[in-house]
C-alpha cells in the first residue's frame, strides 16, 4: 500500500500541530512570562551564597519574603535543595538554626528577607 505525496504532507502536517500543541501544555499558564516556580501564589528570589573552596555551607536569602512567609520558606528550601544536588548529587541538608521548619522566631531576616544557612550532606 503505498500512499500519495498530499497523503503523506497532510499527516506530517497533522503530526506536526499535535506536537507544538503538545509542547505548550508544560507552562502552567500559557500567557505567563516566567517558569519560576510559584508558591503560595507568590514569586520569590532566591540566591545560595557560598565559598568556592566548600560548597557544602551556603546560605540562602529570599527576597521581600512579606509576600507569604510559608511560600518564602518553600523558595529557600528549593534552591538550597538545587544547589546540595547540583554539588553533591544528593538533596540532604542539615540546616542550621534558621531553616524552612524553623518557628518564626528563630528565623533570620535582614532587609525584609528570609535569610537560612545549611550545610549540603552529599554522598
Amino acid at each position: 500500500m503505498t500512499l500519495s505525496a498530499s497523503k503523506i504532507a497532510t499527516r506530517l502536517a497533522l503530526v506536526a500541530c499535535v506536537g507544538l500543541s503538545l509542547s505548550a501544555c508544560s507552562r502552567l499558564t500559557p500567557w505567563a512570562s516566567s517558569n519560576r516556580p510559584v508558591f503560595d501564589g507568590q514569586y520569590f528570589r532566591a540566591k545560595v551564597a557560598f565559598e568556592k573552596e566548600s560548597p557544602a555551607a551556603f546560605t540562602v536569602t529570599v527576597r521581600d519574603a512579606g509576600k507569604s512567609l510559608a511560600g518564602a520558606r518553600e523558595a529557600g528550601r528549593l534552591e538550597a535543595t538545587t544547589h546540595c544536588i547540583a554539588y553533591f548529587g544528593d538533596s540532604r541538608i542539615e540546616w542550621g538554626a534558621s531553616n524552612p521548619d524553623a518557628e518564626e522566631g528563630a528565623l533570620l531576616f535582614q532587609d525584609g528577607s528570609l535569610v537560612m544557612s545549611g550545610t549540603c550532606r552529599g554522598w
